[in-house]
């Protein structure tokens, strides 16, 4: 069968006026002898041709200052643009305007990832947040696990890179990449940790408990006054070593349980406010796509970042969960971001 032709300008004008005078795309299509999604589709193209990209003014820099952060997306691949805007002493530029400026000579992408949201799930989310609405968030310990790589997440190993530039060259590993399980807890103004899991230990329940008993147990909970353990509360994801039978029963023995010990809704990482922590840490460790030869040195960079968190950083998160349950009710138990 031969390919059918395109539309002729005499047609394409023709469709024009029949629109104009009423008729449907079906009668268009009868009048002129075409098939139907020829029809269809002409319509839909010249919709979409229609709509004009209206580009939001931006605040204007100078030539040379634009010269500088050239020169700077050069020098410092995979950086920010607030990083490469930074180390040319421009401040006062927003972060549109300074990406508008960027992707005039280089490009970037990210990725997103997170857990999807049922509608049980969000019900949940909801119950949560309306039973801690009340909460001091002062006495609660917020506590969770976070894997380190050698060579950090994947889409972190991109960024700014200034045209005609060659992208640095990333170590490819033959066995893979291996990693450190580290965990940690902030209460109020105060990091807990970070502490680290033995390297090979698969963390079950029995293992998991074990761990605490050496790290939060021994080293920080022990030490604290008979009123604080009376007024804190532990929480915990629903990982399953966290949430099993055993750990459960073994917590209680140790006096965190019922009011003690909160619950947690599911697929809710944007409610934990140690992530926020995790990432301000990997962002140190990984930036400009930093990679490592060993675990010990990672986890060096990870207790070395850890340090340089200070306590007004730890209460900005901690002090956010009013925000959170309120956002969380807004929302319907839809994701609130971090």
């Amino acid at each position: 069968m031969g390919q059918k032709k395109d539309l002729t300008g005499s047609e394409k004008s023709k469709i024009v006026r029949y629109l104009a005078e009423g008729c449907s795309s079906l009668k268009t299509a009868k009048l002129l002898k075409r098939d139907h999604q020829t029809i269809k589709r002409f319509v839909q193209n010249s919709q979409q041709g229609h709509k004009k990209h209206v580009e939001k003014p931006r605040r204007k820099i100078t030539a040379h200052e634009v010269r500088k952060v050239k020169r700077a997306a050069a020098k410092m691949p995979l950086a920010t643009s607030l990083a490469i805007f930074q180390s040319c002493n421009i401040t006062g530029v927003p972060k549109s305007t300074r990406c508008a400026i960027l992707r005039d000579m280089a490009k970037v992408r990210k990725a997103e990832r997170r857990p999807p949201l049922n509608k049980t799930h969000k019900l949940k989310r909801q119950d949560w947040a309306k039973r801690y609405l009340k909460t001091g968030f002062s006495k609660v310990f917020w506590t969770d696990e976070m894997r380190v790589s050698l060579d950090g997440p994947d889409g972190w190993a991109r960024g700014w890179i200034g045209k005609g530039q060659r992208a640095p060259v990333r170590l490819r590993r033959q066995q893979g990449r291996g990693g450190v399980l580290v965990w940690a807890g902030i209460i109020k103004d105060e990091l807990v940790g970070p502490f680290r899991v033995e390297d090979g230990v698969k963390l079950n329940s029995q293992s998991y408990c074990q761990f605490q008993e050496d790290t939060f147990f021994k080293q920080w909970y022990r030490k604290k006054s008979a009123s604080f353990k009376k007024n804190m509360i532990f929480m915990q994801d629903n990982a399953p070593s966290h949430a099993s039978k055993y750990s459960t029963a073994w917590l209680a023995r140790k006096g965190i349980k019922e009011e003690k010990r909160m619950t947690w809704p599911p697929c809710s990482p944007d409610l934990n406010p140690i992530k926020n922590l995790w990432s301000i840490i990997k962002c140190e460790i990984y930036k400009e796509g930093k990679q490592y030869t060993s675990l010990n040195s990672v986890w060096e960079a990870v207790v070395a970042a850890a340090r340089n968190v200070d306590g007004e950083q730890i209460k900005t998160l901690t002090e956010s969960m009013d925000g959170r349950l309120l956002s969380v009710l807004a929302k319907k138990g839809g994701y609130i971001g971090r």
